[in-house]
Protein backbone atom coordinates (compact mmCIF):
# COMPACT_ATOMS: atom_id res chain seq x y z
CA UNK A 1 0.00 0.00 0.00
CA UNK A 2 1.59 3.33 -0.91
CA UNK A 3 1.82 6.10 2.30
CA UNK A 4 -0.23 9.19 1.48
CA UNK A 5 2.23 12.26 1.18
CA UNK A 6 1.89 15.48 2.82
CA UNK A 7 1.31 17.93 0.41
CA UNK A 8 2.92 21.47 0.70
CA UNK A 9 2.76 24.51 -0.85
CA UNK A 10 5.51 26.55 -0.50
CA UNK A 11 4.45 29.98 -0.37
CA UNK A 12 7.50 33.05 -0.91
CA UNK A 13 8.52 35.66 -3.17
CA UNK A 14 12.45 34.76 -3.66
CA UNK A 15 12.63 32.20 -6.29
CA UNK A 16 16.16 30.72 -4.83
CA UNK A 17 13.86 30.21 -1.47
CA UNK A 18 10.93 28.44 -3.00
CA UNK A 19 13.72 26.54 -4.85
CA UNK A 20 15.50 25.84 -1.77
CA UNK A 21 12.35 24.77 0.39
CA UNK A 22 10.81 22.48 -2.94
CA UNK A 23 14.22 20.54 -2.65
CA UNK A 24 14.34 20.57 0.95
CA UNK A 25 11.07 19.22 1.55
CA UNK A 26 11.19 17.00 -1.56
CA UNK A 27 13.77 14.73 -0.34
CA UNK A 28 11.67 13.09 2.41
CA UNK A 29 9.69 10.49 1.21
CA UNK A 30 6.77 11.34 3.35
CA UNK A 31 6.33 14.65 1.81
CA UNK A 32 5.36 16.34 -1.76
CA UNK A 33 6.25 19.75 -2.73
CA UNK A 34 2.41 20.31 -5.10
CA UNK A 35 3.28 23.99 -6.21
CA UNK A 36 4.51 27.23 -4.93
CA UNK A 37 3.51 30.80 -5.01
CA UNK A 38 5.21 33.94 -5.22
CA UNK A 39 2.55 36.12 -3.78
CA UNK A 40 -0.30 35.95 -1.58
CA UNK A 41 -3.01 36.53 -4.73
CA UNK A 42 -1.18 33.49 -6.80
CA UNK A 43 -1.60 31.14 -3.60
CA UNK A 44 -5.11 31.89 -2.66
CA UNK A 45 -5.85 30.45 -6.10
CA UNK A 46 -3.32 27.59 -5.96
CA UNK A 47 -4.63 26.79 -2.50
CA UNK A 48 -7.98 25.69 -4.39
CA UNK A 49 -6.85 24.21 -6.80
CA UNK A 50 -4.13 22.10 -5.33
CA UNK A 51 -5.48 21.29 -2.30
CA UNK A 52 -2.52 21.15 0.26
CA UNK A 53 -2.31 20.02 3.40
CA UNK A 54 0.29 22.38 4.78
CA UNK A 55 1.43 25.36 3.60
CA UNK A 56 4.54 27.57 4.22
CA UNK A 57 4.19 31.32 4.26
CA UNK A 58 6.76 34.05 4.02
CA UNK A 59 5.94 36.63 6.29
CA UNK A 60 7.42 39.30 4.43
CA UNK A 61 5.29 39.16 0.82
CA UNK A 62 4.63 42.03 -1.56
CA UNK A 63 1.03 42.75 -2.72
CA UNK A 64 -0.39 41.29 0.47
CA UNK A 65 1.77 40.70 3.58
CA UNK A 66 2.10 37.31 5.41
CA UNK A 67 -0.39 38.02 8.24
CA UNK A 68 -2.85 39.79 6.29
CA UNK A 69 -3.34 36.84 3.77
CA UNK A 70 -3.18 34.78 7.07
CA UNK A 71 -6.26 36.42 8.93
CA UNK A 72 -8.13 35.81 5.61
CA UNK A 73 -7.21 31.96 5.51
CA UNK A 74 -7.83 31.56 8.93
CA UNK A 75 -11.37 32.93 8.83
CA UNK A 76 -12.46 31.36 5.59
CA UNK A 77 -10.29 28.10 5.16
CA UNK A 78 -8.45 27.21 8.09
CA UNK A 79 -5.09 24.77 7.38
CA UNK A 80 -1.78 24.20 9.06
CA UNK A 81 1.02 26.79 8.72
CA UNK A 82 4.40 26.87 9.00
CA UNK A 83 5.80 30.74 8.65
CA UNK A 84 9.15 31.10 7.30
CA UNK A 85 10.72 34.27 8.85
CA UNK A 86 14.06 36.74 8.94
CA UNK A 87 16.19 36.19 11.78
CA UNK A 88 15.69 39.61 13.37
CA UNK A 89 14.13 41.70 15.79
CA UNK A 90 11.21 43.13 13.46
CA UNK A 91 10.68 39.38 11.58
CA UNK A 92 10.36 38.40 15.47
CA UNK A 93 7.66 40.73 15.89
CA UNK A 94 5.50 39.68 12.88
CA UNK A 95 6.50 36.14 13.34
CA UNK A 96 4.62 36.22 16.67
CA UNK A 97 1.28 38.16 15.21
CA UNK A 98 1.35 35.44 12.73
CA UNK A 99 1.38 32.71 15.57
CA UNK A 100 -1.48 34.42 17.49
CA UNK A 101 -3.41 34.32 14.25
CA UNK A 102 -3.01 30.85 13.88
CA UNK A 103 0.11 29.76 12.16
CA UNK A 104 1.11 26.24 13.64
CA UNK A 105 5.08 26.76 13.95
CA UNK A 106 8.23 28.81 12.55
CA UNK A 107 11.67 28.46 10.77
CA UNK A 108 13.95 31.27 10.40
CA UNK A 109 15.20 31.48 6.71
CA UNK A 110 18.88 30.11 6.44
CA UNK A 111 22.04 32.58 6.36
CA UNK A 112 22.82 34.11 2.98
CA UNK A 113 25.65 31.25 2.83
CA UNK A 114 23.08 28.44 3.15
CA UNK A 115 25.78 25.77 2.08
CA UNK A 116 26.75 25.75 5.61
CA UNK A 117 23.21 26.36 7.36
CA UNK A 118 21.54 23.53 5.13
CA UNK A 119 21.52 20.37 7.01
CA UNK A 120 20.12 21.95 10.24
CA UNK A 121 17.74 24.16 8.41
CA UNK A 122 16.30 20.94 6.98
CA UNK A 123 16.41 18.83 9.40
CA UNK A 124 13.55 21.45 11.40
CA UNK A 125 11.64 22.46 8.62
CA UNK A 126 11.39 18.77 7.83
CA UNK A 127 10.11 18.12 11.37
CA UNK A 128 7.76 21.14 11.29
CA UNK A 129 6.06 20.51 8.33
CA UNK A 130 4.81 16.96 9.12
CA UNK A 131 4.34 18.20 12.91
CA UNK A 132 2.12 20.72 11.59
CA UNK A 133 -0.01 18.30 9.31
CA UNK A 134 -0.76 16.69 12.75
CA UNK A 135 -1.65 19.70 14.31
CA UNK A 136 -4.90 20.90 15.55
CA UNK A 137 -5.68 24.35 13.28
CA UNK A 138 -8.64 26.63 14.95
CA UNK A 139 -10.22 29.48 12.94
CA UNK A 140 -9.32 33.01 13.41
CA UNK A 141 -12.32 35.65 15.81
CA UNK A 142 13.02 14.79 12.75
CA UNK A 143 14.07 13.51 9.78
CA UNK A 144 17.57 14.59 8.08
CA UNK A 145 18.25 15.35 4.27
CA UNK A 146 21.66 13.77 4.57
CA UNK A 147 24.65 13.58 6.75
CA UNK A 148 24.90 12.89 10.12
CA UNK A 149 21.87 13.30 13.12
CA UNK A 150 22.68 15.38 16.04
CA UNK A 151 23.43 13.32 19.49
CA UNK A 152 20.38 14.07 21.59
CA UNK A 153 21.91 14.70 24.98
CA UNK A 154 20.42 14.64 28.23
CA UNK A 155 20.50 17.59 31.18
CA UNK A 156 23.49 15.32 32.19
CA UNK A 157 25.40 17.16 30.02
CA UNK A 158 25.12 20.38 31.99
CA UNK A 159 23.76 19.90 34.71
CA UNK A 160 24.88 16.97 37.37
CA UNK A 161 22.12 14.83 39.01
CA UNK A 162 21.95 14.92 42.37
CA UNK A 163 20.61 12.29 45.04
CA UNK A 164 19.45 14.52 47.61
CA UNK A 165 16.95 17.52 46.90
CA UNK A 166 15.88 20.25 48.56
CA UNK A 167 13.33 19.32 51.21
CA UNK A 168 13.22 22.31 53.39
CA UNK A 169 9.58 23.79 53.09
CA UNK A 170 9.38 27.62 52.78
CA UNK A 171 6.19 30.02 52.14
CA UNK A 172 8.40 31.30 48.93
CA UNK A 173 7.43 29.16 45.47
CA UNK A 174 9.12 29.23 42.30
CA UNK A 175 6.79 28.23 39.28
CA UNK A 176 9.19 26.49 36.46
CA UNK A 177 7.26 26.61 32.90
CA UNK A 178 8.35 24.82 29.73
CA UNK A 179 7.00 25.20 25.86
CA UNK A 180 7.40 24.59 22.57
CA UNK A 181 5.25 24.58 19.65
CA UNK A 182 2.16 26.65 20.28
CA UNK A 183 4.00 27.97 23.10
CA UNK A 184 4.15 31.56 22.66
CA UNK A 185 0.52 32.12 22.45
CA UNK A 186 0.09 29.29 25.42
CA UNK A 187 2.09 31.17 27.48
CA UNK A 188 0.61 34.41 27.00
CA UNK A 189 -2.85 32.81 28.46
CA UNK A 190 -0.67 31.89 31.71
CA UNK A 191 0.51 34.69 31.92
CA UNK A 192 -2.41 37.44 31.60
CA UNK A 193 -4.39 35.27 33.98
CA UNK A 194 -1.35 36.37 36.52
CA UNK A 195 -1.66 39.00 39.16
CA UNK A 196 1.26 41.21 39.95
CA UNK A 197 1.36 39.11 43.54
CA UNK A 198 2.28 35.32 41.88
CA UNK A 199 5.56 33.95 42.50
CA UNK A 200 7.79 33.89 40.69
CA UNK A 201 8.66 32.47 37.29
CA UNK A 202 11.31 31.25 35.32
CA UNK A 203 10.27 29.93 31.75
CA UNK A 204 11.72 28.18 28.86
CA UNK A 205 10.49 28.45 25.50
CA UNK A 206 11.99 26.68 22.45
CA UNK A 207 12.93 30.16 20.66
CA UNK A 208 15.52 31.50 18.47
CA UNK A 209 18.38 33.90 19.96
CA UNK A 210 17.19 37.34 18.03
CA UNK A 211 13.33 35.73 19.25
CA UNK A 212 13.90 35.83 22.91
CA UNK A 213 13.72 39.31 23.44
CA UNK A 214 11.00 40.46 21.66
CA UNK A 215 9.02 37.74 23.19
CA UNK A 216 9.60 38.61 26.50
CA UNK A 217 8.41 42.48 25.71
CA UNK A 218 5.10 40.78 24.12
CA UNK A 219 4.64 38.85 27.01
CA UNK A 220 5.22 41.89 29.62
CA UNK A 221 2.99 43.87 27.37
CA UNK A 222 0.12 41.69 28.18
CA UNK A 223 0.67 40.56 31.94
CA UNK A 224 0.21 42.56 35.33
CA UNK A 225 3.81 40.33 36.07
CA UNK A 226 6.76 42.34 34.92
CA UNK A 227 8.36 39.78 32.12
CA UNK A 228 11.80 39.90 31.04
CA UNK A 229 14.58 37.94 29.20
CA UNK A 230 16.93 36.42 31.93
CA UNK A 231 20.14 37.53 33.14
CA UNK A 232 22.71 35.58 34.45
CA UNK A 233 22.75 36.39 38.63
CA UNK A 234 19.55 37.86 38.22
CA UNK A 235 17.45 37.27 41.70
CA UNK A 236 14.06 36.02 41.15
CA UNK A 237 11.33 37.48 43.08
CA UNK A 238 7.30 37.54 42.89
CA UNK A 239 6.00 39.03 40.58
CA UNK A 240 8.39 38.28 38.13
CA UNK A 241 9.03 36.27 35.26
CA UNK A 242 11.90 35.55 33.63
CA UNK A 243 12.73 33.89 29.86
CA UNK A 244 15.25 32.31 29.21
CA UNK A 245 17.19 33.39 26.19
CA UNK A 246 17.45 31.91 22.36
CA UNK A 247 20.75 29.80 22.73
CA UNK A 248 21.12 29.72 26.32
CA UNK A 249 20.01 26.93 28.62
CA UNK A 250 18.71 28.95 31.63
CA UNK A 251 18.70 27.43 35.33
CA UNK A 252 18.09 28.43 39.15
CA UNK A 253 20.62 28.15 41.89
CA UNK A 254 20.00 29.01 45.77
CA UNK A 255 22.57 31.79 46.67
CA UNK A 256 21.89 32.03 50.71
CA UNK A 257 18.24 32.71 51.22
CA UNK A 258 17.93 33.60 47.34
CA UNK A 259 16.93 31.92 44.36
CA UNK A 260 19.20 33.06 41.02
CA UNK A 261 18.96 32.79 37.32
CA UNK A 262 21.63 31.14 36.01
CA UNK A 263 22.68 31.03 32.15
CA UNK A 264 24.63 28.09 30.29
CA UNK A 265 26.55 27.96 26.73
CA UNK A 266 26.52 24.30 27.09
CA UNK A 267 25.21 21.81 24.54
CA UNK A 268 22.02 21.33 23.39
CA UNK A 269 19.67 19.04 25.20
CA UNK A 270 17.17 16.80 23.41
CA UNK A 271 18.59 19.21 20.94
CA UNK A 272 17.40 22.61 22.07
CA UNK A 273 19.15 25.12 23.92
CA UNK A 274 17.42 26.67 25.96
CA UNK A 275 16.18 23.11 27.04
CA UNK A 276 13.27 22.20 29.70
CA UNK A 277 15.09 19.41 30.97
CA UNK A 278 18.00 21.88 32.37
CA UNK A 279 15.78 24.33 33.87
CA UNK A 280 13.45 21.61 35.54
CA UNK A 281 16.34 19.47 36.60
CA UNK A 282 17.92 22.95 38.51
CA UNK A 283 14.45 23.66 39.69
CA UNK A 284 14.17 20.00 41.15
CA UNK A 285 17.63 20.45 42.88
CA UNK A 286 17.64 24.22 44.10
CA UNK A 287 13.78 24.22 44.74
CA UNK A 288 12.34 20.78 45.39
CA UNK A 289 9.17 21.01 46.79
CA UNK A 290 8.88 24.68 47.29
CA UNK A 291 8.84 24.22 43.27
CA UNK A 292 5.44 23.89 40.64
CA UNK A 293 6.22 22.60 37.73
CA UNK A 294 4.29 23.14 34.26
CA UNK A 295 4.61 21.89 30.66
CA UNK A 296 2.02 23.16 28.09
CA UNK A 297 2.03 22.44 24.13
CA UNK A 298 5.27 21.53 22.53
CA UNK A 299 6.88 18.83 19.98
CA UNK A 300 9.26 16.27 21.17
CA UNK A 301 9.76 15.22 24.86
CA UNK A 302 11.81 17.82 26.76
CA UNK A 303 11.03 18.27 30.23
CA UNK A 304 9.33 15.16 30.50
CA UNK A 305 12.22 13.30 32.17
CA UNK A 306 12.91 17.00 34.55
CA UNK A 307 9.22 16.82 35.54
CA UNK A 308 9.15 13.42 36.93
CA UNK A 309 12.76 14.74 39.05
CA UNK A 310 10.45 17.50 40.34
CA UNK A 311 7.61 15.64 41.07
CA UNK A 312 10.07 12.65 42.67
CA UNK A 313 11.31 15.90 44.77
CA UNK A 314 8.11 17.04 46.34
CA UNK A 315 7.26 19.41 43.61
CA UNK A 316 3.47 20.07 42.16
CA UNK A 317 3.50 19.47 38.44
CA UNK A 318 0.81 20.72 35.69
CA UNK A 319 0.36 19.95 31.83
CA UNK A 320 -1.84 20.64 29.13
CA UNK A 321 -4.50 18.94 28.04
CA UNK A 322 -4.44 17.39 24.68
CA UNK A 323 -7.68 19.06 23.51
CA UNK A 324 -6.10 22.69 24.31
CA UNK A 325 -2.70 21.57 22.77
CA UNK A 326 -1.51 22.49 19.38
CA UNK A 327 0.54 19.48 19.50
CA UNK A 328 0.63 17.33 22.55
CA UNK A 329 3.87 15.85 22.70
CA UNK A 330 5.85 17.40 25.91
CA UNK A 331 2.92 17.12 27.95
CA UNK A 332 1.90 13.83 26.85
CA UNK A 333 5.21 12.48 27.00
CA UNK A 334 5.39 14.20 31.05
CA UNK A 335 2.22 12.13 31.52
CA UNK A 336 3.68 8.64 30.06
CA UNK A 337 7.34 8.99 32.15
CA UNK A 338 4.67 9.82 35.34
CA UNK A 339 5.88 13.11 36.70
CA UNK A 340 2.16 14.58 36.51
CA UNK A 341 -0.25 15.71 39.06
CA UNK A 342 -2.74 17.33 36.89
CA UNK A 343 -3.87 17.45 33.35
CA UNK A 344 -5.71 20.54 32.26
CA UNK A 345 -7.03 22.78 29.99
CA UNK A 346 -4.93 25.82 29.09
CA UNK A 347 -7.59 28.66 30.62
CA UNK A 348 -8.15 26.54 33.88
CA UNK A 349 -3.39 26.39 34.17
CA UNK A 350 -3.34 29.78 35.89
CA UNK A 351 -5.73 29.49 38.30
CA UNK A 352 -4.65 25.70 39.83
CA UNK A 353 -0.86 27.23 39.38
CA UNK A 354 -2.56 30.32 42.21
CA UNK A 355 -4.41 27.53 43.93
CA UNK A 356 -0.83 25.36 44.66
CA UNK A 357 1.08 28.19 45.51
CA UNK A 358 -1.40 29.38 48.00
Amino acid sequence: MTLKKIRVLVIDDSALIRQLLTDILNSDPELEVVGSAADPLIARDKIKQLKPDVLTLDVEMPKMDGVTFLKNLMRLHPMPVVMVSTLTEAGADVTFEALAVGAVDFVTKPKIDVSHSLQDYAEEIIGKVKMAAGARVQSYKDTPLSGEVAPKLSADAVLEKKNAPLRIKTTEKIIALGASTGGTEAIKEVLIRMPATAPGMVITQHIPEAFSKPFAKRMDASSAMTVCEAQDGQQIVPGHAYIAPGGRHLYVERSGARYICRLSDGPPVNRHRPSVDVLFRSVAQSVGLNAIGVILTGMGDDGARGMKEMKDAGAKTVVQDEKTSVVWGMPGEAVKHGGVDDVLPLDRIAAQLLKLAG
